[in-house]
């Protein structure tokens, strides 16, 4: 028996991630990496809510303390979010020049990538899928 009715839409726009330092997690994702800062409030003294979004990306990542579950989580559990990229190169060597540690560029058969890590230890990539963008 397969369901017919329709699936509405549903998009990913706001990822968590866990850090140990708001302020310093949000210095980092803004000066060094480039993300802009949507909103960042304190609705109570024991809450702080700051989403950050990357450049020309639709999904955001949530950072901050009192947010239940999402504050428990481990600072630098998250692994492996992908930023896709038009161009691993550029976005590598914008990252180097802002003081962000980048790996080597690894080409996977048409996929490139490079890993850079936040301060807490989360963990990124930079994915180039060539034709894509």
């Amino acid at each position: 028996m397969s369901n017919t009715t329709t699936m509405p839409a549903m998009k990913l726009e706001l990822v968590p991630v866990p850090v140990a330092d708001v302020d310093r997690a949000k210095d980092f994702y803004v000066n060094k990496v480039g993300f802009h800062t949507d909103h960042d409030v304190q609705p109570n003294d024991t809450m702080r809510v700051v989403q950050l979004t990357p450049p020309g990306s639709a999904c955001s990542i949530v950072i901050g303390t009192g947010m239940g579950e999402i504050s428990a989580m481990q600072p630098g559990s998250v692994k492996g979010i992908h930023l896709v990229v038009a161009d691993v190169n550029a976005v590598r060597e914008t990252l180097l020049s802002r003081g962000v540690e980048v790996s080597e560029i690894s080409d996977q058969g048409g996929i490139k990538y490079a890993f850079f890590n936040d301060p807490d230890g989360n963990s990124w990539a930079l994915q180039e899928i060539m034709g894509r963008m």
